[in-house]
């Protein structure tokens, strides 16, 4: 279950019940959750606790859609899915390897999202945006010149920033669903300690008996 709580449609105000009807139907998505894409739906339901949030949210994915984009939209779902996989999000990650099987990827290619820097399947472009998505994710930010200078050839400056706002923008969006349990992103910590085995006795002292201390 999400972190938070869920505010079902009565409770929603009416701009919310409408994008509610476009995404359950007649059901009311806290007690009979779902959407049409097999997601459990949560992320819609917790964000509408702040109406505003909601539709600032809302309208952020209509910016990425909008046919006054300049960047290409298969780039774009480049910066996305890497995004999701590096920030490890399975909600974002596994939303947009969707999308770009929509934009035409191949298999191989979205197969190859986890270890692009070892696969031949991008061309010279696409290696250069999961390359900067990297950067904006795993580096916070921080991209050599060489990267951006080779970026800046094949693209202009408005598609830069609209490549890193967007990329930006679902690292966000992956942050929170990791943060607030929403979607499948709602699992268990894995890094947690084993319990030595009954008996065993104290490691460092081991290791110190082996290094002759």
């Amino acid at each position: 279950m999400p972190r938070l709580r869920q505010v079902s449609k009565d409770d929603a105000p009416e701009e919310i019940q409408r994008m509610y009807s476009h995404l359950f139907g007649e059901r009311d998505p806290v007690a009979e959750p779902g959407t049409d894409t097999g997601t459990p739906g949560n992320w819609w339901t917790v964000f509408a606790l702040v109406p505003d949030c909601f539709a600032h949210s809302v309208e952020g994915f209509r910016f990425y859609r909008s046919p006054k984009r300049s960047l290409d939209a298969k780039l774009r779902e480049l910066g996305q899915t890497r995004a999701g996989y590096a920030r490890g999000s399975q909600f974002v990650f596994s939303q947009h390897c969707k999308s770009m099987r929509y934009l035409g990827f191949t298999e191989e290619q979205i197969n190859a999202i986890p270890h692009w820097q070892a696969a031949d399947c991008f061309d010279e472009v696409e290696r250069l945006v999961l390359a900067y998505a990297d950067c904006l994710v795993l580096d916070g930010g921080r991209t050599p010149d060489g990267l951006f200078d080779a970026l800046k050839m094949h693209l202009s400056d408005e598609e830069i920033l609209e490549l890193t706002y967007i990329t930006c923008m679902y690292e966000m969006h992956a942050t929170m669903c990791r943060a607030l349990h929403l979607e499948y992103d709602n699992v268990p910590e894995r890094i947690e300690e084993i319990p030595d085995p009954e008996g065993a006795g104290d490691i460092l002292r081991a290791v110190d008996e082996l290094s002759g201390d």
